[in-house]
């Protein structure tokens, strides 16, 4: 599989920003690849081959994303390979689980202020935003998204 420079480049920024969100190096570029690659499912070969990486980590990666769920993979009759692609129908709920994790943050923060003893007003009252601005979130974003589906099921119809 032929990749161009632009292609490398964006999965090199993908796999950087995965690596910030906690992903492992190789992960972080399986991703990228899966995301970029003008093929919808990639073989482990593929992958293997295109990013350069040896088959252990190769198999590490794959097996992390797919326990994770961000990937699947597919077979087709007579081909004993499996072809790995994104998992795209549970975008909703990847995201879900991510506002789920903001919201026990946020229940620990204000677990934070209630036993802190330190006298530091400036940063209570920081901390005491960001708490708000996550109140916040956690009431307008099932607003937005509800929004949004409405306006997805209509632009299908």
């Amino acid at each position: 599989m032929t990749l161009s420079d632009k292609q490398r480049e964006l999965i090199e920024e993908i796999g950087i920003y995965h690596e910030n969100n906690g992903f492992q190096p190789a992960v972080a570029r399986v991703m990228g690849l899966l995301l970029v690659s003008d093929k919808a499912e990639l073989t482990f070969e593929e992958i293997s081959e295109a990013l350069n990486i040896s088959k252990s980590a190769t198999s590490n990666a794959l097996n992390m994303l797919l326990n994770t769920g961000h990937l699947e993979y597919t077979t087709f009759s007579g081909d004993r390979k499996r072809y790995f692609r994104i998992k795209s129908s549970n975008w909703q709920e990847l995201f879900n689980k991510k506002m789920e994790d903001l919201g026990n943050l946020n229940n620990m923060l204000k677990r934070v202020l209630e036993v802190r003893k330190r006298e530091n007003p400036l940063y209570d009252q920081k901390l005491n935003s960001f708490i708000s601005f996550l109140d916040y979130l956690k009431t307008q974003l099932p607003v937005l998204i509800e929004q949004w589906n409405k306006e997805n099921a209509a632009s299908k119809v």
